[in-house]
Order: structure tokens, then C-alpha cells, then sequence
């Protein structure tokens, strides 16, 4: 009874999602709250769900700050201008650079940092050469995810991966980066084809922004120079996370309140600039999944995949990318990854004769990195830059982004499969 309760909750919520009957922070927000008042879980385990989450809850807050200030000093817009100097105004030379500025930040720092840094600059660009900014915007978000794959730290599910797996940076980059690298030329070509070769912009307005001084649009230097050098540190310790082992969130926050105090900035100015929306959003999220999990749901599906697969070796690592991708759409990356790990340890002893059992974790990585790119619950990422899209008056519903993302997401994960085949099989 209780597990009907729970899908019910999770296809209602799902409805006012796509429908947007009500603005999304409420729908997650009310499934995960009744999924607690009919006892789905209790209130330990709503508030487990919401700790276990923390870190990106807090690395979200800290990013927000440190982002809030850098664009008080006006470099978005002097990077806006540089970028579309250097290709002259052509708009989709534009999205393929931004695309793999994109890509290359989110494989080396965390993809919600790197659209929070990148979604402005391309909404920016985008209106002042009156182009519509969703192909950019969505563009972006789909370099995000699958930049992500191409390293160990490019994204919370890698990280995941290689802790269950015993991976090594080293051994992400040989496997993961070569299906990284093919995904984003699939991607510069959809994009071309479905919107590159639309977009006209007048020889007038071209001109006009190559006029355009970038230098005037940099203000606050102190604040600026400030805000940098905070910016560089916090960056530094998400690289050298592994081996300082601070925390993402840790370095994150620090780095914000360092920075709010040294601008002399008080609370409600920063505080009531926050995307509360996306992170209520989160929070609900967090709730609604843990009560999925508290029902056994993915274990008995990971029960039937085991049965189905057993003893035959390419369609378990086939079956594990295409369905990890299926439920990241639906429950997200993070609690994907968190979730097939455990399955794939207990089909490890029944395929460790017939194959290289390895290869599962990539199978995995592959499937949760680009199945994040299907619907805009797939991963943070996709509600980050959606959120800053909104705000900045280019709307993506749910719908919208499904239409585009499934396509991209479809085209990756079967060259994820090409390549699985052509390489493991």
C-alpha cells in the first residue's frame, strides 16, 4: 500500500512539474513533505535524506555567494564581449566555444560551479546579439554534464563511481574521456543542425560589438581583484580536494564568507539573492527519493536486472548504461550512482568468470553523465542553470528541456554503447 502511496506522490509531482500547475519548489517540497505525514518515512528520515545531501546544498550556497559578488564587478559582461570579439559575432563559432570553455571547466571543477560561472555570460551574449538564449543556455548545461565524464572530479556521480569502484583518476581519464570527447562533437553537431544554421545576425550588429570597449564594463576593481583571488583559492581546493580532503562544501562556504566579510557586504544583501527556489527545490527532491529508497523500490528492480543479465556478460554492461540512465532522468545522478553501486557490487561474483567486471563501473559512469542530460532532474546542474535562465528572463519548462535533452542524451548514450562494445566486448 504504501509503496502505490509512494509513486503516486512521485507521478503527482512529476505532473505539476511538467504541467506547471505549481511553481517546482513546492511540488518537490509537498511530495517529499506527505510522503513524510503518511509515513512513508518519518521525520529522521526526511531530515537523513536532507543531511546526506549536504554537500551540495552547501556548495550550492557558497558558489551563489561567491558568483553574486563577481558579478557586481561587471567581468561577465567584459568576458560576454571578449568571447564575442574573438569570433566576430558568429553565433554558433560562439556556441562552440562556450560549449568547450563549458566542457573543459566541468572536468576539472564541479558542473554547478562551472554553469553558475558560465550561464550569465552566454544569456548576456545572447541578447546583445538578439538571439534567442536558449539554444546557448541549454547547450551549455549539456557540455556541463558531459564534461563531467571525462575525469574523477568532474562530477559528484564520478566521484561516487570511484570510490566504490577503487578508481583512480588515471584510470577515468583512459575510459571515460574518450566517450566524453565524442559525446561533445555529437552535441556541436545536433546543435548546428537544429539551431546553428537558423541563426542570422546583421553585419550592423556585428560591427557594433566589435566597437564595444570591454573595458567599460569593469567596475570595483578592489572588489574585483578581491573577489578573483578568493575565486582562485576556493577553484585550487576543489582541485587539490583529493588530497587535502577538506570537502567541497567546506572549501565552498569558506571561501564565500571570507569574501562577504572582507567586501563588507551585510547579510540580507547577499541572503535575499540566493536561489532559494533551486535549493527548496533540492530539498524536497532529497526527500521524495529517500522515501523511494526506504521501499525497497531500486533494490527490487537491481534484483530483476541481476536475474535478467546473469550469464550473459554484454548485456549486463548494455543493461547497466541504459537503465542507470533511465533512472537518473527520473531520481537524478547523485542518488543513481549511489544506488546501482550497490548492485552492481552484488552482480560482480556472478559475472567475475565470464568477463572483466571493471567495465561495469564505466557502464555506469557512462549512463549516469549523459542520462543527466534527459530530463531536468537528471542532475544539479540542469535545475542550476535553469534557475539562472529564469532569473535572467529566458525561460525553460520541463518539457522544453526534455525535447532537446532526450535527443542529446539518446545520441550519447549510443555511441557510450558503440564504444562499450568496440572496447570491452
Amino acid at each position: 500500500m504504501l509503496l502505490i502511496l509512494a509513486l503516486c506522490i512521485f507521478i503527482a509531482v512529476f505532473y505539476c512539474i511538467i504541467t506547471e500547475k505549481i511553481p517546482t519548489p513546492w511540488a518537490t517540497m509537498l511530495g517529499g513533505l506527505t510522503m513524510s505525514l503518511l509515513g512513508i518515512i518519518n521525520q529522521e528520515e526526511a531530515l537523513e535524506a536532507i543531511s546526506e545531501r549536504l554537500e551540495i546544498l552547501f556548495l550550492l550556497i557558497g558558489m551563489m555567494m561567491i558568483v553574486l559578488l563577481i558579478s557586481e564587478t561587471g567581468i561577465f559582461q567584459w568576458f560576454a564581449i571578449k568571447v564575442a570579439q574573438l569570433v566576430r559575432g558568429e553565433p554558433f563559432s560562439l556556441i562552440i566555444l562556450l560549449c568547450t570553455i563549458t566542457a573543459l571547466c566541468s572536468a576539472f571543477l564541479d558542473n554547478v560551479t562551472t554553469i553558475l560561472l558560465m550561464a550569465p555570460v552566454s544569456i548576456l551574449l545572447a541578447k546583445q546579439l538578439k538571439l534567442d538564449p536558449f539554444p546557448f543556455v541549454i547547450s551549455e548545461v549539456m557540455a556541463a554534464n558531459i564534461g563531467g565524464l571525462a575525469t574523477l572530479i568532474g562530477d559528484p556521480t564520478q566521484l561516487i563511481i570511484g570510490a566504490e569502484g577503487n578508481l583512480n583518476f588515471n584510470q577515468f581519464l583512459m575510459n571515460t574521456a574518450p566517450v566524453s570527447i565524442l559525446s561533445m562533437i555529437s552535441l556541436l553537431f545536433t546543435v548546428y543542425f537544429m539551431y546553428g544554421r537558423k541563426m542570422q545576425v546583421s553585419h550592423e550588429l556585428k560591427a557594433r560589438i566589435m566597437e564595444l570597449d570591454s573595458s567599460r564594463s569593469l567596475k570595483e576593481p578592489t572588489l574585483l581583484k578581491l573577489a578573483g583571488s578568493i575565486f582562485a583559492l576556493v577553484i585550487l581546493g576543489f582541485i587539490l580536494n583529493n588530497f587535502i580532503n577538506k570537502g567541497l562544501a567546506i572549501i565552498s562556504l569558506s571561501g564565500a564568507f571570507y569574501l562577504v566579510v572582507l567586501a563588507k557586504r551585510k547579510p540580507k544583501e547577499i541572503f535575499e539573492n540566493l536561489e532559494w527556489e533551486t535549493l527548496f527545490f533540492f530539498i524536497g527532491l532529497f526527500m521524495m527519493i529517500k522515501g523511494i529508497e526506504e521501499l525497497n523500490v531500486m533494490e527490487i528492480i537491481g534484483q530483476q536486472l541481476v536475474h535478467i543479465t546473469e550469464g550473459n556478460f554484454p548485456l549486463a554492461m548494455f543493461s547497466i548504461t541504459w537503465i542507470s540512465a533511465i533512472f537518473t532522468s527520473i531520481i537524478g545522478n547523485v542518488a543513481n550512482a549511489a544506488t546501482m553501486s550497490k548492485i552492481i557490487q552484488v552482480m560482480i561474483p556472478s559475472f567475475n568468470s565470464l568477463g572483466n567486471t571493471s567495465h561495469f563501473w564505466w557502464a555506469l559512469s557512462f549512463g549516469s553523465c549523459l542520462g543527466g542530460n534527459i530530463s531536468l532532474l537528471g542532475s544539479a546542474t540542469n535545475v542550476v542553470a535553469v534557475g539562472a535562465a529564469t532569473k535572467a528572463g529566458c525561460k525553460i519548462d520541463f518539457v522544453k528541456f526534455l525535447k532537446f535533452g532526450s535527443i542529446i542524451a539518446l545520441e550519447n548514450l549510443i555511441i557510450a554503447s558503440l564504444y562499450i562494445f568496440f572496447r570491452y566486448l
